[in-house]
This record gives structure tokens, sequence and C-alpha cells, in this order.
């Protein structure tokens, strides 16, 4: 009985042992299927983590695109609206420069009208209608020589002989611009910083031998002026007062820019009026005029004394005797008062300066123009003598290449 139960027992447990071992070889299965469950689980984390991080770069990417887009069409925005300002302005010129062109037509006629009225009057006045010429050439052309002064010993002028003997014309300027202020221009030299000297031949006294550009003061001014001292002619101590060689200055101007002065001190250039006032009524002084024709001969004319009016009397020229080999073309000039296009003072029923281009103390009108067109190669072809001209030597229509006045006190 005993054994019976025993076996029994022994039975039983064996069918839970196999039981046991059933659901211990399930439970191995789902430990398996776990761990690759887990193992699938890592690596889908990470490919959903490295997903992840595309999709935050791809964001990043579109924001800075979205960014840069931005910015570009702000640019595109203000760059409209730069157009657009422009358009205006553009209209806004148009506008104005058609007003400008109505305004110019408006003066045109006027000016045209104006001249119709002035060629009318001249005509009415001036039965001749132009002024009168002088001789076109002198008797007798003298030779060339060197200036010799009355006291020293002379040396020969020195000859410039930068220009070429071509016989091209240089057109007269359009009296339409002309004549117009013009500041007085000092060129880029060595200055003679001591000083300032009454004239030229003070500081010559004062050691200073070199010809070049001095600070001058006369003695009745209350301030300086710069022009150039010519020492290289004896005796030395000459004041330019005048100077023309190329054509580089227009010298058809008016009255304000004939009283101030133009041009360039080591060039062409006027001293100016009031200047040259200033200058002759300190001491008595003598006028030297050189003169240069196209086939490098010199010439000169010496006035004994000079000097010059004030303002008021339109600074009316007064010459002493004459000496020299060019002619006295200047004898006709003496006592009158000086022309510009604007101030007329001339004895001539025109104006003097309107047909002969320049400012000069004119009669009725001039056997002397040193202020005129400077025309290359001599003979000129113009309906007025309106070249550089000394009628006692060459005649008027002859414009001559280069032409000084100077100025020193009498000895």
């Amino acid at each position: 009985m005993d054994i019976e139960n025993l076996k029994d027992v022994l039975s039983k447990q064996k069918r839970e042992i196999d039981v046991l071992q059933l659901v211990v070889d399930v439970d191995g299965n789902i430990v398996n299927e776990v761990k690759l469950l887990r193992k699938e689980s890592r690596n889908m984390n990470s490919r959903v983590t490295q997903l992840y991080m595309q999709l935050l770069h791809e964001i990043i990417r579109k924001r800075d695109n979205s960014l840069e887009l931005s910015q570009l069409e702000n640019k595109i925005l203000n760059v409209t609206t730069e157009m657009l300002k422009m358009a205006t302005r553009y209209r806004e010129l148009e506008v104005k420069y058609a007003a400008l062109t109505d305004l110019v037509n408006n003066q045109s006629v006027i000016i045209s009208l104006l001249e119709e009225q002035c060629l009318r009057v001249f005509s009415r006045q001036d039965t001749h209608g132009s002024p009168p010429l002088v001789q076109v050439v002198p008797q007798h052309i003298p030779n060339s020589q060197p200036y010799t002064p009355v006291l020293l010993g002379g040396n020969e002028i020195q000859r410039d002989p930068g220009y070429p003997r071509d016989r091209d014309v240089r057109p007269p300027p359009d009296p339409a611009t002309f004549p117009t202020k013009s500041p007085f221009r000092i060129p880029p030299l060595a200055l003679i910083n001591e000083g300032p000297f009454k004239d030229c031949q003070q500081a010559k006294e004062a050691g200073y031998s070199n010809s070049g550009i001095y600070m001058i003061k006369p003695e009745n001014s209350n301030e300086p002026m710069q022009l150039w001292c010519e020492n290289s002619l004896d005796p030395g101590g000459w004041a330019v007062i005048q100077k023309r060689t190329d054509g580089s200055f227009n010298f058809f101007r008016n009255w304000d820019s004939y009283k101030k002065g133009f041009g360039n001190v080591d060039g062409e250039y006027w001293l100016g009026l009031e200047n040259i006032y200033m200058l002759t009524n300190q001491d008595n002084y003598r006028l030297l005029i050189e003169l240069e024709d196209w086939s490098n001969k010199k010439v000169y004319a010496e006035y004994s004394s000079f000097r010059l009016e004030p303002e008021s009397e339109f600074y009316r020229l007064r010459l002493g005797t004459y000496q020299g080999n060019a002619g006295d073309s200047m004898i006709w000039h003496n006592g009158k008062q000086f022309t510009t296009l604007d101030r007329d003072r001339d004895m001539y029923t025109g104006n003097c300066a309107h047909f002969h281009k320049g400012g000069w103390w004119y009669n009725a009108c001039a056997h002397s123009n040193l202020n005129g067109v400077w025309y290359r190669g001599g003979h000129y072809r113009s309906k007025y003598q309106d070249g550089i001209f000394w009628a006692e030597y060459r005649g008027g229509s002859y414009s001559l290449k280069a032409v000084q006045m100077m100025i020193r006190p009498i000895d």
C-alpha cells in the first residue's frame, strides 16, 4: 500500500516537473523574445534619434533660408523705394529743365530784340557802321634792335622761342560769353617772401636782383599786390603791368575785371587799373613797351612819363614824350579815358571796346590796342581790327606775337 502511494506521488511529481519544464521552456522563449524586443527598441531609438537630428537640421536650414529670403525681400523693397524716389526726382528735374529751357528761349528772344535795337541805334548814330581803321601796313617797318635805356648801356631783350611760326588764327571770343569776372590768379611759383616793397625798383635796391613775383605795396595803398618784377633789362627794377604771350587768357572783359586785374603773374596778365593807378601816383614813372612780331623781331616804345588818373576820371592816361624804334602809336590815346564793353568812355559814337575786343584808352577808336585778340601767325582776317596791334609797327591788320608793358621810377 505504501509503495503504491509512493508511486502515485512520484508520478504526480513527475507530471508536475514536466509541466514546470514546459513552463520553463515557454518562459525562456519569452525572455529571448523580450531580449530581441529590447534590441529592436534600442535600434529604433537610435534611428528615431537620427531622424530627429535630420529633421532639426532641416528646420534650421529652412529657417536660415527664410531669414535670407526676408533680407532679400527687404533689399528689393529698398531698391524699389529708391527707384521710385529717383523717378520722382527725374520728373521734377524734367519740369525744371523745361522751365529753364523756356527761360533761355525767352532770354534769347529778348537778346535778339535788344541786338536789333542796338543795331538800329548804331545805324542812326553812325553812318559809317564801323570804327575808323588805321593803315594796314605802316610806311616804314623798323629793324629789330635791342632796347637801350637812356642812362645805362642796354642788353638785348630776351626772346620767346616757344611758338611755331604757323599761320593758324585763333578766333576771337564770343561776346555773348564775355566779359565775365575772373579772379587774379597767382601761379605756383617761388614767391619772393621779403617785403613788401613800394615798387620793383626798391626791391632791386634792397638786393633782390632776380626776376620773379614780388610783394608790392604802394605808399598810398592799404593792400599789397603781387606782380612780376623784370630785372633782365638794364637798369632793372621794371614792374610788369601787362603781358601777352600765348592767348591763354581772354582780354575781352568788363570794367570790374580790368579794374581789379586778371591772369597769371608768370604768364599773360593785366595788373589792374586801380593797382596801376596806386603805383604811378606815388612817384614819377616812365613806361616801356616791348613788341615782338612773328619773325621774332623786337622793337620798343618808351615814354618819359606815365601815370593814370583815379577811377573818378575813368583812369585817364597821361604820357610823356616818346622815344624808340616801334613808332609812336600811343600818342593818339594820350589824355583819353579807359573804355570797356560795359563802360564806354571813348570819342567814337559806338563802343570801341566792342569792335576791338578789349579794354583800352580808346580815342575814336585806336592806333594801338595791346589788349585785343591774340591771333596766331601775324596777319589775320577780321571785320574789325581786333588783334594785338601797333599801327606804326606792322599796321592794324597784323597781330603781334608778344607784348609787354613795364614801368619803373624816373631816374
